[in-house]
């Protein structure tokens, strides 16, 4: 009995999987023209649907909201009792119905056209009263349901539910949405700590950090770099930060600098220091520390306040302990 179910739970999501390809397959231009309008909507995309096609709309409308797309859901049933009231001009409607002959809809759509909204719907039926009212239809490729009876929403609503996911993906292309605007989006709970981390939460500072002078001698860096273990040393004029000099940066001499040159009196700090370093202040996001690291392949990052003064310094290690990724 058990391996019965479990080759029914395997069925399932097979079948389920099978109506996600198809619906891969048959996106066209009318996916993109439905990009184009809701990227173009200077108001807020309303969304809106009865039965699961009502819960589909709203997780819609919360992932369209959260990566860029101001969005809000419309209870059609509801919205023929008063609430037609937030639909507004500039607004646009898309409305969700697999039959596509879900009665409430029609109260809104009509409102909708009136008002002279754009208006999509999302349907399996191309041939419903919902793809003649709407201005442009979207898809859902019906290729039977996935229950054992054939007849729950299962095949259909995880397709839905992933053109939504398929829409707010190409509109955070369009938008150019990065990882700083979704922190912005996201303060709170687990993910929203991890994406507003500042650069100061996680930089070594003080006594922790090893600091030489462009004088030094060879011996004192390589002294103050092992005694601090943190790859790292950075060199300072004053309080200001003039130079850097990580271990790459001694390899890097040895093996270009002439027998006499490498005798270790004869270098400084100033002779092995790489200048002009990466840096950021403290208020900077970890996400805006690591796209500085990644984009020019350094592991450390110097923090620095009024006048260049060296405040801290980051190691791509702290982003990682601190799951800044």
């Amino acid at each position: 009995m058990s391996s019965d179910l479990v080759l029914m739970g395997r069925h399932t999501i097979l079948k389920e999987a099978e109506s996600l390809r198809g619906l891969a397959e048959s996106l066209d231009d009318r996916f993109a023209t439905a990009c184009e309008w809701i990227h173009a909507c200077r108001g807020t995309v309303l969304l809106t649907g009865m039965g699961k096609s009502g819960l589909i709309a709203r997780k819609w409308a919360s992932t369209l909201s959260s990566t860029g797309t101001p969005a809000y859901f419309v209870n059609p049933a509801e919205a023929s009792h008063g609430d037609l009231g937030i639909v507004r001009p500039g607004d646009l409607l898309i409305a969700l119905s697999f039959s596509g002959e879900t009665e409430e809809l029609g109260y809104v759509l009509r409102h909708a056209n009136e008002l002279g909204l754009q208006t999509i719907g999302v349907t399996g039926a191309v041939n419903s009263s919902l793809a003649r009212q709407a201005g442009l239809i979207l898809t859902v490729p019906s290729g039977g349901e996935a229950c054992p009876l054939g007849l729950a929403p299962t095949s259909s609503t995880t397709s839905m539910m992933a053109l939504g996911d398929a829409l707010a993906g190409a509109l955070m292309q369009m938008r150019g949405f990065t990882e700083r605007d979704f922190a912005r989006l996201h303060p709170g709970g687990s993910l929203g700590r991890r994406l507003w981390l500042r650069a100061r939460e996680l930089m070594h500072q003080g006594e922790e950090i090893p600091t030489v002078a462009p004088s030094d001698p060879f011996d004192r860096v390589l002294v103050e770099m092992t005694r601090k273990r943190l790859g790292l040393a950075v060199v300072l004029d004053g309080r200001a930060v003039v130079g850097i000099i990580t271990d790459g940066d001694l390899r890097r001499y040895f093996q270009r600098a002439s027998p006499q040159d490498r005798h270790q009196a004869q270098v400084t700090a100033a002779d092995l220091m790489t200048t002009h370093p990466k840096t950021l202040t403290g208020d900077a996001l970890a996400v805006e520390a690591r796209e500085l690291m990644e984009a020019n392949r350094i592991q450390h990052l110097l923090i620095t306040g009024d006048g260049g003064a060296l405040v801290g310094v980051i190691h791509f290690q702290n982003l990682l302990r601190a799951r800044a990724l």
